[in-house]
């Protein structure tokens, strides 16, 4: 992919927002993608973690990050060893899967 390419559509699970605001690069998401879906379980998690005292961004300052829940979580997913934000994050690309999902999580990957 070269800088030209726009990936356009985008799930992002929590840490790779952390990590992307933190090296005040989250604007790069802006420039692959028209907009990039969040599930509510991420936002969640953003805002535990702002609750705890840590730099992480707040989706409600970046009118391209859009709060896409999915349908339905398979319950036999709920024996992985994943946290919610990642749960949600795969059951909405399973949902659209013409989205390009960002995960760090080597599980939620495989």
């Amino acid at each position: 992919m070269t800088w030209n390419t726009r990936v356009r559509r985008i799930i992002s699970n929590t840490s790779p927002l952390v990590y992307l605001h933190r090296i005040q690069a989250l604007g790069l998401l802006r420039a692959l993608g028209e907009e990039t879906w969040i599930p509510r379980a991420v936002v969640e998690e953003l805002a535990e973690g702002s609750g705890r005292g840590y730099d992480v961004p707040d989706p409600g300052q970046h009118d391209w990050l859009r709060i896409v829940d999915p349908r339905v979580v398979p319950s036999d997913w709920l024996a992985f060893d994943l946290g919610r934000g990642e749960l949600a994050v795969l059951a909405l690309a399973v949902e659209h899967p013409g989205r390009t999902v960002l995960m760090d999580d080597r599980q939620g990957r495989r």
